[in-house]
């Protein structure tokens, strides 16, 4: 909301309607470029300030502008993470909650929880000994409710609506502290199921760029690795003529884009390379569908159909047996990832999978044929579980 506020204020100073519905988060993110450079005004504050201020009062055309932005994003984000497979039941951020931010103020009052400081500003101990050395601040002087403050009420309400199991938390790391301390303040209010909200951070991506410069939006990355892969396609000799090259290279290149992030720890920041996530031998997306497309077009040359009365002696090579082990350990892969939430043991997993699928794509009987169906199918599988759409042509 604090966001919205300078976002308002900026956009009744450089903002264009047409603009804004042609090309919602481009112009937004324009307008506030344009008014961040006066953030430090008094003026602006002030400004800033009493747009907070009408906002959490109802002010009828200050939520008319919060609302319009609002609603605008999110027909933007629909469309955006429709191209990533992604879909969303729900949108309902921290900003809904500007009214029960206010009852969960009352009620961290009336369980003893709020202490207020001489500046006027409400606080919440979180220390040990009860020494205020370390607080949260969850209201301004003026009585008006800050981030962490509509998080609880977002958390509660969450929970009286949906019953939830877990509920998970995923930002990037600078807002850890941040989750700490809502974690904290829900098991002080009493509610014991904080002990089941968790946070996954992820880290920075460093050194992407795009042919429009530095400053990257999602889909300026989806629209760059599609036209890239488009030209590594079609520069390849092996490349077979597609009917769908265009969906063929998004799905590929998507692919590349997310083991790219995945590999690693989350939480860890790393340098991007386009040339690195586009290569089509190694540890990459492109190399995974690849695979994929590989054992898919053995199983339609030699018949795809279930196989019976199958003579797996051939299976008993290294080679073979390797491969075998390997399908074995998917569920304990699975497992792993559902404990930690993190995605790189799958990942590795798959890499691993086809890496040793290799050695067997010379030499076709029935019983291997049985392998690369089980190969293909869990190589699918895994891979939908990241996010990507495995394709059957390359």
């Amino acid at each position: 909301l604090q966001f919205s506020s300078l976002l308002g204020v900026g956009f009744q100073s450089f903002g264009n309607q047409e603009k804004l519905k042609s090309s919602p988060l481009q112009h937004l993110f324009e307008v506030y470029v344009q008014i961040n450079k006066a953030a430090e005004d008094e003026n602006t504050k002030k400004l800033a300030k009493d747009f907070f201020r009408k906002l959490e009062e109802h002010d009828e055309q200050t939520l008319s502008i919060w609302k319009q932005f609002r609603d605008l994003s999110i027909e933007e984000y629909i469309r955006i993470y429709k191209r990533l497979g992604v879909h969303f039941d729900e949108y309902s951020g921290e900003s809904f909650y500007q009214e029960k931010a206010q009852e969960v103020l009352k009620m961290l009052e009336d369980k003893g929880l709020l202490q207020k400081t001489t500046k006027g500003t409400g606080v919440v101990d979180l220390s040990e000994k009860k020494d205020l050395s370390t607080v949260s601040t969850v209201m301004r002087s003026d009585g008006t409710s800050l981030y962490i403050t509509r998080d609880l009420a977002a958390a509660i309400d969450r929970m009286n609506k949906h019953s939830w199991d877990t509920m998970i938390y995923v930002t990037d790391k600078s807002q850890s502290n941040h989750f700490q301390h809502l974690f904290q303040i829900l098991k002080l209010m009493g509610y014991d199921w904080a002990e089941r909200c968790q946070h996954v951070s992820f880290g920075l991506i460093q050194g992407m760029k795009t042919r429009r410069g530095e400053v990257i939006f999602l889909e300026d990355v989806l629209n760059e690795v599609r036209s890239r892969m488009l030209q590594n396609m079609t520069s390849t000799k092996t490349t077979k003529a597609l009917q769908d090259a265009v969906e063929t290279a998004e799905k590929v290149g998507l692919a590349a884009l997310i083991i790219q992030d995945f590999r690693g720890l989350l939480s860890s920041d790393y340098q991007f390379s386009w040339d690195r996530a586009l290569q089509s031998r190694g540890d990459t997306g492109v190399f995974l569908q690849y695979t994929h497309a590989r054992l898919h077009s053995l199983e339609q040359m030699h018949g795809n159909a279930e196989l019976t009365d199958v003579n797996v002696a051939c299976l008993l090579e290294p080679d073979a047996i390797s491969v075998l082990q390997h399908l074995l350990r998917y569920d304990e892969v699975l497992y792993r990832s559902s404990q930690d939430l993190q995605p790189k043991h799958i990942v590795s997993y798959l890499l691993t999978l086809s890496t040793t699928q290799k050695c067997l794509f010379f030499l076709v009987f029935q019983a291997r044929l049985c392998l690369f169906h089980a190969a293909r199918s869990v190589l699918a599988n895994g891979m939908k579980l990241l996010g990507i759409t495995p394709v059957t042509q390359m």
